[in-house]
């Protein structure tokens, strides 16, 4: 997570958590921010070859507020989860795999 969030600064992006989790055991999900009120919502997910690739839970960028409402009910779920936020007005994800 170090990593992305270094990857996004060095591109003149903000990234920065937003919610904790268990570092050993906590998912991390992505908010993808373009500063103008919506955003997009990745999920680390699995492919049908097993390969990490980023899941869009939500579709593809919409309202703040419906992705806060999905972040509620992920962290009853698991309360170990990570949330890490990226402002960047060109809506880059930084990360290395796959967004399907």
């Amino acid at each position: 997570m170090r990593a992305l969030i270094r990857r996004a600064e060095v591109a003149g992006a903000s990234a920065f958590v937003i919610r904790k989790g268990n570092e050993d055991a906590g998912a991390i999900v992505l908010k993808l921010s373009k500063l103008d009120g919506n955003c997009l919502v990745l999920n680390q997910a699995r492919d049908g070859t097993g390969a990490l690739v980023w899941a869009k839970p939500l579709g593809d960028w919409g309202e703040e507020p419906r992705a806060h409402l999905w972040f509620e009910k992920q962290i009853k779920a698991d309360p170990d989860l990570w949330i890490l936020e990226i402002e960047d007005r060109e809506g880059r994800a930084f990360v290395d795999e796959k967004i399907v």
